[in-house]
């Protein structure tokens, strides 16, 4: 492409501003980045631009800003507690406002109400509004939300464990865990005081040739994953695979419910029946709904295009793991003890969501960061990013139904990568992955919904603010009353003294994405990392220098010795246990020092076998075991005292 004059340049850059794509950012090694032109004119088309060369964007910018009267109504407005904000759109008499509940209830505001603040606040929920002026009509979303997050008390300090679920196994576990070893963890937590037990995302993923395990990459934020069905005693030997037997564990569910009648049509809702038409399709047409022919990519799919076996499955098997999760969270809920979830950032791009919403979701674009310390070349999570525009005029309803669908479920939410609400890395496909840029999110209108739901649903939430975090990330938090994130070994990494978590803040001691504990002192990711191709051979002795410094600060901190693991870890549950946070939350296989992590982030299932391998003791040993009963029992008093 050739360079942009000087005023086709400034014509670009402020209809990327006007769009909210960012001219310029600081990415995670502190560089300063001006982003290149070409970058920027391929992410203002994705976002719905007329633009094909720079000298295009003065015309677009001319109208986009006559498109952005003062008049113009937001296509979302938020009604915090209930008050909804002024709309001096009504000035003549016959003006009015109409807004609408999802109940079907009807309130009307005249041009008498010209500041359009109702005498009583709005009950909580989403509203349509629709203003008749004598110039237009013209309509908009409410969201009427709380600005807290629920909490059950700001007094309350309680404890957990995180785990993959998939990775659980007991004496009767089929090839992977299922809700039934979820219980028994939570049992055996809630025996020794805890009361929370949070796993990675239960979403579906694709389970046949290839398989792809990842929970971050799920087929749909609307389902659940069959694999977690509980399909009673499976009496298998108790040797461990090398590995989870993502095929065989999809053999086992198809065989069981095979033999299980199909749901009632008249039970079946419309969008689990357009999910199940969509999985019977990808039988018979591939996975990559792209390829597809044109009616059934575009979303018709005849009879003729449908594997019925497959259909069928997807109604039987979603149908039955509601109503396992509904039966779990009531038994739960009656004995004081909650499942954590993970709403994930992302959905896989040959999956439903992304197929059944395609104008929400931008083309040859992906989500990822730019560089930073843990990857110096930036990375590409695989994602399409959605589009702000677009949600906002459905009225963000796909990415409240995402969040309710968790919510409904969990009693405390982790937002993975909080800053999503914010901001998003986009990459243009074919670029590299330092060639990026961020584009802005409604963050007051996501984070609306996440409140509302969270007190929908009583539902605690946690931001999982790691990594590259915007200013406006630290105010929003606390706002909206919604805890941070602090991982031990993180705060390690820096070179001022370790402090203790504050009351804003989870205490985790790691994370799925970082060694376990036993890994972080031993350096055993720093060698992974080299012969994955993450980290070059060269610059491993100082990654490994500074990964001794690490362990030392936090060893120092709790007058410990990084050679004596298991009492370092007990020194380091008791200080996080007695400090402020609200809750704390070691990763389970840490209590028996497991030394290798679940997935490392930037390598392929080629590379290393991540989010595929079983925990290396059954549950039944672990129960057992009276070194993890005495770290939890630990972990108990040190949160009894605090």
């Amino acid at each position: 492409m050739i360079p942009p004059a000087g005023r086709e340049l400034r014509a670009l850059r402020s209809l990327a501003r006007l769009m909210g794509v960012h001219t310029r950012y600081i990415d995670g090694l502190g560089r300063r980045v001006s982003v290149g032109h070409e970058t920027l004119l391929r992410v203002c088309a994705a976002l719905g631009a007329p633009v094909e060369r720079p000298q295009d964007a003065a015309e677009a910018l001319r109208a986009r800003r006559a498109a952005r009267g003062p008049n113009v109504l937001a296509p979302v407005l938020i009604a915090w507690d209930g008050v909804l904000p002024p709309l001096p759109h009504l000035h003549g008499a016959t003006d009015r406002a109409e807004l609408r509940g999802a109940d079907g209830s009807v309130r009307f505001l005249g041009a008498a109400h010209g500041e359009a603040r109702s005498a009583h606040p709005l009950a909580l929920g989403y509203y349509e509004l629709r203003v008749e002026t004598a110039r237009e009509i013209e309509t908009s979303t409410v969201i009427s939300a709380p600005v807290h997050a629920w909490r059950r008390s700001e007094s309350a300090r309680s404890w957990g464990v995180g785990t993959h679920l998939a990775a659980l196994r007991s004496a009767r576990s089929r090839s992977l865990g299922d809700l039934r070893d979820l219980r028994s963890v939570c049992d055996w937590v809630r025996e020794r005081g805890g009361d929370l037990v949070t796993v990675l995302p239960l979403l579906p993923t694709f389970n046949t040739e290839p398989p792809e395990p990842s929970p971050y990459a799920a087929v749909s934020r609307l389902f659940w994953s069959e694999l977690i069905l509980d399909l009673g005693e499976a009496h298998r030997s108790v040797d461990p695979p090398a590995t989870l037997d993502i095929r065989r564990a999809d053999a086992e569910v198809r065989a069981a419910l095979a033999r299980r009648p199909a749901p009632a049509p008249e039970s079946v809702d419309q969008e689990l029946a357009s999910y199940a038409r969509f999985r019977g399709a990808q039988a018979r047409l591939g996975r990559n709904w792209r390829d597809w022919p044109a009616p059934a990519r575009a979303g018709t799919l005849d009879a003729e295009r449908i594997d019925p076996a497959e259909e069928r499955f997807h109604l039987t098997a979603q149908t039955l793991v509601r109503e396992q999760l509904t039966e779990l969270r009531q038994q739960l809920d009656r004995d004081g003890t909650r499942v954590g979830l993970d709403l994930a950032v992302g959905i896989h791009p040959d999956g439903y969501d992304a197929w059944s919403r395609q104008s929400l979701f931008a083309e040859a674009m992906s989500v990822g960061a730019p560089p930073d310390q843990g990857f110096p070349s930036g990375q590409d999570w695989g994602f399409p990013p959605l589009l702000p525009a677009a949600s906002r005029r459905e009225g963000h309803r796909y990415l409240a139904a995402s969040m309710a669908h968790q919510a409904g479920l969990a009693g405390v939410l982790r937002v993975d990568h909080v800053m999503a609400l914010t901001r998003l890395y986009w990459i243009p496909h074919g670029m590299g992955l330092h060639e990026g840029t961020y584009v802005s999110y409604p963050a007051d209108e996501l984070f609306a919904i996440l409140t509302l739901e969270s007190n929908r649903h009583r539902c605690e939430i946690v931001g999982e603010n790691l990594g590259t975090v915007p200013p406006d990330i630290y105010e929003a938090l606390p706002r909206h009353r919604i805890w941070g994130m602090y991982l031990a070994e993180f705060q390690a990494s820096g070179e001022a003294e370790v402090a203790p978590p504050t009351p804003s803040n989870v205490a985790l001691v790691d994370s799925h994405d970082t060694p376990t504990f036993a890994g972080w002192i031993a350096g055993n990711d720093i060698g992974e990392r080299v012969r994955c191709g993450l980290l070059a051979e060269t610059a491993a002795p100082g990654v490994w220098e500074e990964r001794a410094r690490a362990v030392g600060r936090l060893a120092a901190r709790l007058e410990s010795s990084p050679d004596r693991p298991e009492e370092f870890l007990a020194r380091l549950l008791a200080w996080l246990g007695r400090s402020e946070s609200p809750l704390v939350i070691p990763w389970f296989e840490d209590l028996w020092l497991e030394d290798r992590g679940v997935n490392l982030p930037g390598t392929r299932s080629s590379d290393r076998l991540n989010w595929q391998r079983p925990m290396s003791r059954l549950l039944e040993e672990v129960f057992a075991d009276p070194r993890a009963g005495w770290f939890a029992d630990l972990l108990q008093q040190a949160r009894h005292h605090a």
